[in-house]
């Protein structure tokens, strides 16, 4: 009989990681550009095509091998994910306002916009960021963790499959990366407006 190579329990260090991740922002090389939608579509594409082979080349391993390399994938792709934010905040000179908040915003919001309905707040033209507290930002990355472990078992099955699963990895990689490019773009194009009242600090 064949075992199920699936694992049926979310890694446990995720939403440890999705936090790590946020609390640290990357400095960024990149200056205000004068045309800065076209710097920040070129920062992505480029970002887009590094991801994209990171995640097929740690989807190459078969079967039980290739599911171990999920998280260690994960990791790499949000680190890259991570500093195109910050480069794409740097095109726009919003530099300074980028803090944790906006970061998870961009890397997640495609995961589940619902979560940030409390966090990121269009109005018009502006946008309103709210301040959260470290528990309010623990308790996300914990559902943000859970929500991620389901896609990836989903996903995992493509694993399983030698070289064209390595190239639909790569492929969804690629896409993320872009979706997250987008509502970066789309957030730092805005006026952004920092709302002093912390959310979750009572």
């Amino acid at each position: 009989m064949q075992q199920n190579t699936t694992p049926s329990a979310p890694p446990p260090q995720l939403a440890d990681i999705v936090l790590d991740l946020v609390l640290y922002v990357p400095p960024s090389r990149e200056l205000p550009a004068a045309v800065p939608a076209q710097r920040a579509h070129a920062i992505a594409r480029n970002s887009a095509r590094t991801t994209s082979v990171i995640s097929g080349s740690l989807a190459l391993p078969p079967g039980v091998l290739g599911w171990l390399t999920v998280v260690p994938e994960l990791i790499s792709v949000w680190k890259v994910q991570a500093q195109m934010v910050s480069d794409i905040a740097a095109v726009y000179g919003k530099t300074q306002t980028l803090g944790r908040e906006q970061m998870l915003y961009c890397l997640f919001k495609h995961v589940s916009a619902q979560l940030f309905r409390d966090v990121v707040v269009r109005v018009g033209e502006r946008v309103l960021v709210r301040e959260a507290s470290l528990k309010f930002l623990q308790g996300l990355a914990q559902k943000l963790g859970v929500i991620v472990t389901k896609s990836m078992i989903r996903k995992s099955a493509a694993r399983f499959v030698p070289l064209l699963g390595a190239v639909s990895v790569g492929a969804y990689a690629y896409f993320d990366t872009l979706q997250v490019a987008r509502t970066a773009i789309e957030l730092f194009e805005s006026d952004i407006v920092i709302e002093a009242e912390i959310i979750g600090s009572t």
